[in-house]
């Protein structure tokens, strides 16, 4: 059997006993697992980076910056190259670029050679968690994909929440080379093994390729990127034109590209993936969940850091548990999705994301670190009751030949919502503690210091805790969606 162009009788491979489903998930899963530690592995060698290249802080954080923005710009053409290639191909070229990324990194001599490998692994990173979800979509029919999409989120959530502390112990007993060279054999192994058993499961349709939409798409999402990214390195925040022109460079070349999108036969991202109103839904909780993880994955360490004084170890450490069982209930999240149905985790699960934002809110320089454990813990269980049941949700309502967009898009905003999160939160923070400092009887007492972060880190909880409730309003109009094709829509839809 070509399994390159494997075809089946039945609409979903997964209900075709001939087709051995679980080899082409380990497939899939394995290479995702290992792309996806990447991008919180290296943040923890940053300054061992800095004594070893002799760098400054504003240059190795290109490896985070770089990352995010190659990311942002190759991750919309997902869509077009997963119609251009088989499923087997694709992943197996995306993890090709990836492996030869992480070799480059593990004998770079210099940092400039160093952040060319980094960049070549984004270039596989940003295209493989697309190709995960579409061929999720099209192997299972819509009744199993909760359990499905929960394995995934398991590996998107557990493997970040895993690297700082794998970091850590590789860094400290051999080296940061080790942080690559430990990825290898796994990278390559995820090769094998899909060489063996992963087949074609999408249609090659080669669609004409729209070089004016690559062109808006680049300077929109990868400006858009670089401008909210940069906007912490200068004293000038978004007055600096390193951040401002970039950014609203990118929101013009967004606007052009959204509007050749609608005019085109065969676009580069379908945008009428917006036309289906549970995938719009999916994606505006999508991005307040990811707002509400940033206020905390960013913004807590820097607090317990700062009045409560632990160390850099032991504030992750505070996070860790949390985080794990982020990973570990997404598969039980998934199952609960499948039997239920989206209202019943949305709800209560937004409900308890409400309560949790507006506790952190009060944070004080007396708060126990008991408080922020549980109130982690709570933060994690209802982002895994969220987040992957609300984005299967979305997707199940899109006609199979918008998977590739309708995935594309979620995955794109990833970065963007990452990028564009942690500069919003850290700028307005700052601009808390400034205020509290400049009308402050003793601005350079350090105990005042303390009190002017605590200050910022109330103001982040509680815009976190007003988009929450957003989120629970949203939570109750949600419905179970059902596979829809354009011309079911409303004409006013279309």
């Amino acid at each position: 059997m070509d399994k390159d162009n494997q075809s089946t009788k039945y609409e979903y491979l997964a209900e075709d006993p001939n087709v051995k489903v679980m080899p082409i998930m380990l497939s899939l899963i394995i290479g995702a697992f290992f792309a996806i530690l990447n991008e919180t592995l290296l943040n923890i060698a940053l300054s061992t980076l800095m004594d070893e290249f002799g760098i400054s802080v504003t240059t190795v954080q290109w490896m985070a910056t770089g990352f995010l923005l190659v990311m942002g710009v190759v991750t919309p053409a997902s869509a077009v190259l997963l119609q251009w290639f088989s499923t087997r191909q694709l992943f197996l070229g995306t993890m090709v670029i990836f492996s030869i990324g992480t070799a480059i990194c593990a004998a770079a001599p210099t940092f400039p050679v160093l952040l060319a490998g980094r960049l070549i692994q984004a270039i596989g990173t940003g295209l493989l968690i697309p190709i995960i979800f579409n061929v999720f979509l099209l192997i299972f029919p819509p009744a199993r994909r909760g359990k499905v999409m929960g394995f995934v989120g398991l590996v998107i959530m557990f493997a970040p929440a895993i690297g700082p502390t794998l970091s850590g112990v590789i860094v400290d007993h051999l080296g940061w080379r080790f942080l690559f060279i430990t990825v290898i054999p796994f990278a390559l192994f995820s090769i094998a093994f899909a060489y063996k058993y992963l087949i074609n499961v999408s249609e090659v349709t080669k669609p004409k390729i729209d070089v004016l939409s690559l062109i808006f798409s680049t300077v929109g999402f990868g400006g858009i990127v670089f401008g909210f990214s940069s906007a912490g390195e200068g004293e000038s925040g978004f007055l600096n034109p390193v951040v401002f022109v970039p950014i609203v460079s990118g929101v013009v070349a967004l606007i052009f590209f959204s509007i050749r999108q609608f005019k085109l036969e065969d676009p580069l991202l379908n945008l009428r993936v917006f036309r289906f109103p549970m995938y719009s839904h999916a994606i505006i909780l999508f991005l307040i969940i990811i707002m509400a993880m940033f206020s905390s994955e960013i913004i807590l360490p820097m607090y317990m850091q700062g009045p409560l004084g632990v160390t850099p170890a032991t504030a992750g450490l505070i996070l860790l548990p949390g985080a794990i069982l982020n990973g570990l209930m997404s598969p039980v999240m998934g199952h609960l999705f499948d039997k239920f149905g989206p209202r019943l985790l949305l709800i209560p699960a937004s409900a308890v994301l409400c309560g949790t934002m507006f506790m952190m809110s009060r944070l004080d320089m007396n708060t126990p670190i008991w408080m922020i454990i549980v109130g982690y813990i709570l933060l994690m269980l209802s982002v895994s009751a969220m987040m992957m049941p609300a984005e299967t949700n979305g997707l199940n309502q899109l006609p199979k030949h918008l998977y590739p967009h309708g995935t594309a898009v979620m995955t794109t905003l990833q970065p963007v919502s990452g990028a564009v999160g942690v500069s919003v939160f850290i700028s307005i923070m700052s601009a808390r503690q400034n205020s509290y400092l400049t009308h402050a009887a003793d601005p350079g007492n350090p105990v005042t210091i303390s009190e002017s972060m605590v200050a910022g880190v109330e103001l982040v909880y509680f815009i976190a805790f007003v988009l929450a409730i957003v989120a629970f309003i949203m939570a109750l109009f949600v419905y179970r969606a059902q596979p829809t094709e354009l011309e079911d829509l409303p004409s006013n839809s279309k």
